[in-house]
């Protein structure tokens, strides 16, 4: 059980593995930033907010892809653990936009 753990901890050590949490922390930070600057404001036109937010998560896709295709295979069970913590920070940026309506 220990090995498993150090292996799901050195696969999160690489870039492949890190970059896309970052960027989903990134995109919820950026939304949570606006709504406490300004308050949840439905405008007609997407501001630079609405911009940023959407290449950080689209940007996530080749990475998330790249990092399955070298580590699945290496190490399927860290790989898959590693790839559920990064489904979970992409649900936890999108989850004030679904809620919010925004």
């Amino acid at each position: 059980m220990t090995a498993y753990f150090s292996s799901v901890l050195a696969l999160g050590k690489r870039p492949s593995a890190f970059v896309p949490i970052a960027m989903s922390v990134a995109a919820l930070l950026m939304v949570l930033a606006s709504i406490a600057v300004s308050g949840v404001v439905r405008e007609t036109d997407e501001g630079a907010v609405a911009h940023l937010w959407q290449i950080l998560m689209g940007g996530q896709l080749p990475l998330l892809a790249f990092f399955l295709i070298k580590w699945l295979p290496r190490a399927p069970k860290a790989a898959l653990s590693m790839l559920a913590l990064q489904i979970l920070a992409a649900l936890a940026a999108m989850a004030p936009v679904y809620i919010l309506g925004l």
